[in-house]
């Protein structure tokens, strides 16, 4: 910066008074930030406008889902039938191995009935969380090149599992029919729970997509955890009967576990002899309970790392 000068009667240099300090000297980048208005690129926004921004989004995700739910399919002969297909075929094994082999059929009436609700039911969750956990990791580059809140991902593909699930229903109602049972006002009953469980499953794949984005390796991990869970959640065998002799804390341990407690509902709704005496107690508020607790807490778990999805 120059200075002013002038030369004095006896050819002296007279140095001048600096000028005056500018107004935005000694401000800090964050203080002219907000002084001018200006803002980070992609910061989060708070917990209440994020919100507004995602059930602005509520068209985008619905259609992402529907497109993701056709597309899922296209390179297979049978095509979405393999959403049917596959439960199926694990009921059959399942009825094989547990049903034949270990005989855990005996005590439970229906068993067939049992065992096909209790594997369509935990395919629900164990297909959104596999799902979840490759949503934010698996689609960087939608990710990269659009603005958008990102739990729309994670949202998107659970409801694109509960699709499915409707579409499989036909098939489960099917097959409960063909076992003698008979159609009642019990049956509304599978509404809620299947609510509830969504919100349940929603939250989860919203904690593993988080949790996916940094760790890559976890996709290859989960379905080992999703199969321990699976057999500690009386998919295939009767936890009542299996528990009959169990330490009390057992049972109590394995009666709130959340995918047993959905089972239960679903199994209490469609199937006559599973009667209320038989559920956990209390089992509709854990139902619920799982629920607000998963699904908002997944989701506020999820919103405070939305500046880091898609970076580095």
């Amino acid at each position: 910066m120059s200075t002013v000068s002038e030369t004095t009667h006896n050819g002296a240099v007279a140095v001048g008074a600096p000028p005056a300090p500018a107004a935005d000297d000694g401000l800090s980048p964050s203080q002219l930030a907000a002084k001018y208005g200006l803002s980070v690129s992609g910061a989060r926004p708070g917990l209440a406008e994020y919100t507004r921004q995602l059930w602005g989004r509520r068209h985008f995700i619905n259609e992402f889902a529907k497109a993701r739910t056709a597309a899922q399919y296209t390179q297979a002969r049978l095509g979405q039938l393999w959403q049917v297909m596959t439960p199926l075929l694990n009921a059959a094994v399942y009825y094989l191995i547990f049903g034949v082999l270990i005989g855990t059929r005996k005590g439970v009436d229906n068993f067939i009935a049992f065992l096909v609700t209790g594997i369509f039911i935990f395919t629900f969750t164990q297909s959104s969380v596999m799902s979840g956990v490759r949503a934010v990791a698996g689609n960087l580059g939608l990710i990269r090149a659009l603005h958008f809140p990102r739990a729309s991902m994670p949202i998107a593909f659970t409801l694109m599992q509960l699709q499915q699930l409707m579409m499989s229903m036909f098939v489960l109602i099917a097959i409960v029919l063909m076992t003698g049972e008979v159609p009642d006002a019990s049956w509304l009953l599978l509404i809620p729970a299947l609510l509830t469980q969504w919100v349940f499953n929603t939250g989860l794949a919203m904690i593993v997509a988080r949790l996916g984005s940094k760790m890559t390796d976890l996709a290859q991990l989960m379905p080992f955890m999703l199969r321990t869970w699976m057999y500690t959640s009386g998919v295939m065998y009767s936890i009542e009967n299996l528990t009959s002799k169990a330490p009390h804390f057992v049972r109590v341990l394995l009666d709130i576990n959340p995918a047993a407690v959905y089972i239960d509902l679903a199994r209490f709704a469609l199937i006559d002899s599973v009667t209320s005496s038989q559920l956990p107690p209390h089992v509709w508020i854990s139902a619920l309970a799982w629920a607000l607790l998963v699904g908002v807490g997944g989701y506020i778990y999820f919103w405070k790392a939305e500046e880091q999805y898609g970076r580095g």
